[in-house]
C-alpha cells in the first residue's frame, strides 16, 4: 500500500512510518519537522501540501496533533482545522481508508469504569474538546461513505515518550522520593506505543465492516498510580519511596501554578489522577482480536531504561512542543529539596 501518515516526525508517527517502510509499504510522511521519517515538510493545514502527500495513497493515519500545553487557539486550529483539511484532502485524493488517532479525552472525566466507547464525548477543556470536535468531522465523512477507523489510545509510552514523565525519571535517578496525591491508589491506565503501532497496523490489514468503527486501546494488564511510580524508583536502585500529598491542598497548589504558567501540569490531568482511569478494549479484542502485549509497568520501565541509557542528550523544551522532550518543569523543579 501506498500510506501517508500525519505527524510523521511524533513518537507514534515515526515508529509507524520506520513498522510500515519496513513491511514493504510506500510511506509518505508529513509533518512540520524534517525528520528522516517525513518526505514532505509543512503545516497539515495546508491544502497543497496535502495534495501532494495523498495523492495516489491508498491509506492515510491521521496522527498529527497539538498537544495540551498548546496555546489555547493553537490547539483548536492545529487539531480541528488540520483534522478537517486531512479528511477533504483525503476526499480529493480517492483514498480508500482513513485511520484516524484520536484519545480517551473526548471522554473528559468520565464518572464510567471502565469507559466503554459507547460513553458520551464530554471533554472538560480545550484539548478534549478538540479532539471530540476531530472525531466529530470523522464520523460525518464516514457516514458519507469514507470507510474511518477512529482509534482511541490512552496515554501511551515507550522509548522516546518524554514530556511530563522525564519528571518523574529524572527525580528516580537523582535518588529523590516522588509525591503522588492522596493515596495514590487510583487505577490509571496507560498504553505501550509498541502495542499502539501493532493496533494500528491490525486496524489497517482488517476487513471495512471492522476497522469502519471506534476503538479503545489501552493495557489490560495495570495497578494502581502507587505501583507504577513506585516501580521505577525500585529501578533506580536508591531506596526511595512514593510519598502521598494531602490532595486538596496539593491539587489547589498545583492548579494555581498551573494559571500562573509556573508549571507544566494541565488540570484535566490534575483531576484524571484523583480518580480511577481506565476503558473497556473488550472490543478492540473481539471485533479486531487484538490484545496488547505489555502492562503498564512494562510499558514505563522500558520508558526508564532507555531514558537513562539516552539522558545526556535530554534537553528540556520550555513549551512542551512534543511529546518526545522532556518538559520544563517550572516550580515544581524547586520543590525537589523537599523529597
Amino acid at each position: 500500500m501506498v500510506i501517508a501518515i500525519t505527524g510523521a516526525a511524533g513518537m507514534l508517527g515515526s515508529r509507524l512510518a520506520d513498522r510500515l517502510a519496513a513491511d514493504g509499504h510506500q510511506v509518505r510522511g508529513v509533518d512540520l519537522r524534517p525528520e528522516p521519517t517525513v518526505g514532505y515538510v509543512g503545516d497539515i493545514r495546508d491544502p497543497a501540501l496535502l495534495d501532494r502527500a495523498l495523492t495516489g495513497a491508498t491509506v492515510v493515519i491521521h496522527c498529527a496533533a497539538a498537544l495540551p500545553s498548546y496555546p489555547t487557539d493553537e490547539i483548536r486550529s492545529v487539531i480541528v482545522d488540520g483534522t478537517r483539511g486531512v479528511f477533504d484532502a483525503a476526499r480529493r485524493a480517492g483514498v480508500a481508508r482513513v485511520l484516524h488517532v484520536s484519545s480517551t479525552a473526548v471522554y473528559g472525566l468520565p464518572k464510567q469504569v471502565p469507559t466503554t466507547e459507547a460513553y458520551p464525548r464530554s471533554p472538560v477543556d480545550t484539548y478534549s474538546a478538540a479532539k471530540a470536535a476531530a472525531e466529530e468531522i470523522a464520523e460525518r465523512h464516514r457516514a458519507d461513505g469514507l470507510p474511518v477507523a477512529v482509534l482511541r489510545p490512552k496515554t501511551f509510552v515507550g522509548p522516546g515518550r518524554m514530556g511530563l514523565f522525564a519528571m518523574l525519571f529524572e527525580w528516580a535517578e537523582e535518588g529523590r522520593h516522588f509525591p503522588v496525591l492522596g493515596r495514590g491508589d487510583v487505577r490509571i491506565q496507560m498504553f505501550a506505543v509498541d502495542d499502539l503501532v501493532n493496533a494500528v497496523v491490525t486496524v489497517l490489514h482488517a476487513a471495512d465492516d471492522v476497522a469502519n468503527d471506534t476503538y479503545n486501546l489501552a493495557a489490560e494488564e495495570f495497578g494502581t498510580l502507587r505501583e507504577d511510580f513506585q516501580a521505577v524508583l525500585d529501578a533506580a536502585g536508591h531506596g526511595r519511596r512514593v510519598v502521598s500529598l494531602p490532595a486538596r491542598p496539593a491539587l489547589a497548589a498545583l492548579s494555581l501554578l498551573e494559571r500562573s504558567r509556573l508549571s507544566p501540569v494541565y488540570g484535566r490531568l490534575l483531576h484524571k489522577l484523583m480518580a480511577d482511569s481506565y476503558v473497556s478494549t473488550d472490543k478492540a479484542r473481539d471485533r479486531l482480536g487484538f490484545r496488547p502485549k505489555l502492562s503498564n509497568q512494562d510499558a514505563i520501565l522500558r520508558t526508564y531504561e532507555w531514558w537513562r541509557a539516552q539522558r545526556q542528550h535530554h534537553r528540556p523544551a520550555r513549551d512542551g512542543r512534543t511529546s518526545r522532550d522532556p518538559w520544563r518543569q517550572g516550580a515544581l523543579a524547586a520543590a525537589k529539596i523537599f523529597f
